[in-house]
């Protein structure tokens, strides 16, 4: 009895796992084009595209515009005003009518400015490194090929799709509400959110967190040092920013919460510039500080997590020394994506696809590992949400930034078996 249990068993998993005819296909097409989806990444990688550069952006973004174009996609640019200072995004739509709605998301822009240094492609065996190659060339062109893939077999016309290539994912041209209404839009569109930065082979980004900013300033009465701690001056604003910060540190202790002085200036006379993150500050031995400034950022795994950590920092930044003051602004940025039971489940069908190719099990990432992301901005809406669909990748945001070239073809081929499965 227990061998025929074993067997019985042993047959459910194999079937479960094993892949159609047309599923096949996918592989197969993936598989043999990607020499050329690796030449397409060469070349969006050699055109700079920093956040900052307009016309890198749209260069990048046409070359995809071009392909899908191509492949029958409704495809159009969303700008916005001058004084954005930003390329806006390509988005591209497919409206067959059949299957769940799905939202994908990649952006163009890189961390790599066109005075950097670090600029072009360069292959070493199964890696290659380039400046955005992991964040997040190589996730855009396996969205485009996860496209062709399906094309090939004849059912992307039928399917209704989104791809969001945002332009300005790195660094935010305005807030939220105005340079993602329509990201956020399509999410209320989607049934599925899909986001397509770097992932990995045996684990599945379920949350990401949040990203936003506070700014704390403290003041303190100006005299002689050698009063320093007296009735009539109290401590200064040195000490009652150094209050601050370490108060923070021995009292928010919760799990997924983080927050990170960036910066700090402080003295006699200061002033701060928050849009370029730079300070000067003039200061004496002898004399006690005047005025502190400190712009810093806060990531939470929900909203209610954020705002609890606010009401809390408030709280703390009130407990003034004496002779003090202290206010604490914060600005909201990237919403969290918070770890819901239909994300669990998507992943658990996300794995299934793993299985059925070889490659094992899928375990949900730990948020504390990923930073914000687009994809935060359309999780409240769909019904479930994944992120970490693209390829293998280290060393983003740095000039060691690689590829791991193998994983390439193995998560594009993933990401179109799980979509054609999605919209079966």
């Amino acid at each position: 009895m227990k061998h025929i249990i074993t067997m019985l068993l042993t047959f459910t998993m194999g079937f479960a796992q094993s892949l159609s005819s047309e599923e096949k296909e996918i592989r197969n097409y993936i598989e043999n084009h990607a020499d050329e989806a690796i030449d397409l990444l060469e070349k969006v990688v050699n055109i700079n595209s920093g956040s900052l550069n307009i016309e890198g952006n749209k260069k990048v973004g046409q070359v995809f515009q071009k392909e899908l174009d191509k492949l029958g996609f409704n495809t159009y640019w969303v700008t916005y005003p001058k004084d954005v200072k930003r390329s806006g995004h390509l988005f591209a739509e497919m409206r067959g009518g059949k299957g769940k709605k799905i939202v994908m998301i990649g952006h163009l822009d890189t961390v790599f400015e066109k005075d950097h240094p670090f600029q072009k492609f360069v292959r070493e065996g199964d890696k290659a490194y380039g400046p955005g190659i992991a964040d997040m060339k190589s996730g855009d062109v396996s969205m485009l090929y996860v496209m062709k893939a399906l094309h090939s077999i004849g059912v992307l016309q039928d399917m209704n799709l989104t791809l969001a290539f945002i332009g300005d994912e790195e660094k935010l041209g305005a807030h939220s509400s105005i340079v993602r209404k329509e990201l956020v839009d399509a999410g209320k569109w989607a049934d599925t959110g899909l986001g397509f930065e770097g992932g990995d082979m045996n684990t599945g980004t379920i949350a990401r967190r949040s990203s936003s900013s506070w700014i704390l300033k403290t003041t303190g009465i100006q005299g002689h040092s050698s009063r320093v701690f007296s009735k009539e001056l109290g401590y200064g604003a040195i000490f009652e920013a150094s209050r601050i910060l370490n108060t923070f540190r021995e009292e928010l202790d919760e799990e997924y919460l983080t927050f990170n002085p960036g910066v700090m200036v402080g003295g006699t006379d200061i002033a701060f510039d928050p849009v370029n993150a730079k300070g000067t500050a003039f200061g004496k031995t002898n004399v006690v500080s005047q005025a502190v400034t400190i712009h810093g950022g806060i990531r939470t795994i929900s909203i209610d997590q954020l705002e609890r950590a606010m009401v809390s920092m408030k709280e703390i930044a009130s407990r003034n020394l004496p002779g003090t003051t202290a206010t604490i602004e914060f600005k909201t940025s990237y919403p969290p994506m918070e770890p819901t039971k239909a994300n669990y489940a998507l992943l658990a069908d996300l794995e299934k696809v793993n299985f059925a190719l070889g490659y094992g099990e899928l375990k949900p990432l730990d948020p504390a590992k990923r930073g914000a992301a687009d994809i935060s901005f359309v999780a409240p809406y769909v019904d479930a949400a994944l992120a970490g669909m693209g390829p293998d990748g280290t060393g983003a945001h740095s000039a060691d930034e690689w590829l791991d070239l193998t994983s390439f073809p193995k998560t594009t081929t993933r990401a179109a078996i799980f979509i054609y499965r999605l919209t079966r």
